[in-house]
This record gives structure tokens, sequence and C-alpha cells, in this order.
């Protein structure tokens, strides 16, 4: 595996980590607080529940989604560009359910297809961004990705790290 591939791998790891704290543990350390929350429910009609709050249309929640795992369609394009678009989805997909999954089985957060679908848009679309950006830069593109994605990484581990202190 070339230098590159294997910092964007370290990047995807840690991108992941942090995925999975922020939508598993509810950006938690205190483990109990989970335990307490007892949220299991399942929205299996899409835009539905999730969209509605406090009588009026949000789309805050819908566009967090998706922008969350626009990176993860990014760092799998630049580790497997010779998959298709659908091939590179399907992890993508699976990661979500996945952790719609997690969510009801540990009452930790309420399981929604909106969510399954924002997620999967938003790799899509980093799929599609790379897809697009790899045409402009050629042999460039991972590693200018890879230092976007460092910078994006240090200044995102940065905020996480000031807003669980102040939050503490």
């Amino acid at each position: 595996m070339k230098k590159q591939k294997k910092f964007t791998l370290v990047l995807l790891c840690i991108y992941l980590i942090v995925l999975t704290w922020i939508i598993l543990l509810k950006m938690e350390f205190d483990f109990s607080l989970l335990g307490q929350m007892n949220l299991r429910s399942i929205n299996l009609i899409p835009f539905a529940g999730s969209v509605i709050v406090n009588g009026q249309v949000d789309t805050s929640e819908i566009i967090l989604n998706v922008v969350a795992f626009v990176p993860f369609g990014i760092y799998l394009s630049m580790l497997q560009e010779e998959w298709s678009f659908g091939r590179k989805l399907i992890p993508i997909f699976c990661v979500s359910f996945g952790f719609e999954i997690l969510q009801f089985i540990f009452g930790i957060g309420a399981s929604d297809i909106t969510d399954l679908i924002g997620n999967t848009l938003g790799g899509a679309i980093g799929i599609a961004i790379f897809g697009l950006l790899s045409i402009v830069f050629k042999e460039k593109t991972i590693p200018i990705f890879n230092t976007l994605a460092l910078i994006g990484t240090f200044f995102m581990v940065a905020l996480l790290s000031l807003l669980t202190i102040v939050n503490m």
C-alpha cells in the first residue's frame, strides 16, 4: 500500500471513531448517561417524524446527516478508486444501517429511515465530489484530499474537544 493510501486509511479510522462517538455515544464520555436514555423507536416512513419539530419542518438534522457522511464517500473513493459508484455506496449504506441497528439495540437513539437515506446520500455526494475533482487534479487528487482531510480532522477534533470541555 502506498504511503498516501496508508495515510488515508489512518484518517478514515479517525473519522469513523469520531463518527461513532457522535452517532452512537452522543458525544458522551459517561456511558452511564447512555443507559439512562432508553430511547428505542423506529421510524420507517421517510421524512416523517424526524423533520417535524414543534409543528415546524426542521431539515437541519437531515442536512447534518448528509454532511457527516460526505467524508466517508471521499475516503472510500480514495482507497478504492477502481470500485464502481454502486460498490462504493454499499459499505456506506451498511455502516449507516449498522449505526441505526445499534441505536435501537442499545436504546440510545431513534432508528430512522430518514437518517439512513441522508447518510447514504452524503456518502454518494462524497463519491461524486472525489470523482469530479479527480478529473481536474488527476494524480494529485489523493495528496490534495489527504492534506485537506488532515486539516479538517485537526479542526474537527479541536472543536469537539473544546465543545466537550465547555459542556462538562
